[in-house]
């Protein structure tokens, strides 16, 4: 154990995790292609699996808050990807549904998202890709998000 505790240590992983968000983030925006954030590339995933979802709830599968999933959703409608329409059962939720245009633009977020992770596992064999997504999901579960968000 000892061995495993001082070999992790020199891996780095918060600067690695942190530099490979950041440098996968700003090659994706520099994206000619992409006529969508990440954020709203997530937002019209989500969609795209079940639309009309509550913001609450594509908030929670986005890892975002009330005021994040709030701010995402109002800039996904000004670029005339979603709508938000109120909730027919509960007059104060809203739900979020694909616009044609939003439909048009996930079709295209999926065949990039497909590529990127093609590039992402080059060079890896399978059984070490489901070892990186097994710790990367861990993560989630060693630092849940704070009730309070």
């Amino acid at each position: 154990m000892r061995n495993k505790e001082a070999a992790a240590r020199h891996h780095r992983f918060i600067y690695l995790l942190n530099v490979a968000q950041r440098r996968l983030q700003r090659w994706m925006a520099a994206q000619p292609q992409n006529e969508v954030t990440p954020a709203q590339a997530g937002l019209l995933f989500i969609l795209g699996k079940q639309d009309g979802v509550l913001m609450g709830e594509a908030g929670a599968a986005l890892d975002m808050g009330p005021a994040g999933i709030s701010g995402l959703v109002d800039r996904s409608a000004a670029a005339r990807l979603v709508e938000r329409r109120a909730d027919r059962e509960d007059g104060r939720a809203w739900r979020v549904w694909l616009t044609p245009k939003g439909r048009t633009v996930l079709a295209q977020a999926k065949t990039d998202a497909a590529q990127i992770n093609a590039a992402l596992t080059d060079g890896f064999t399978s059984a070490e890709i489901d070892i990186v997504a097994r710790w990367l999901s861990s993560i989630q579960d060693k630092f849940p998000r704070p009730s309070d968000e």
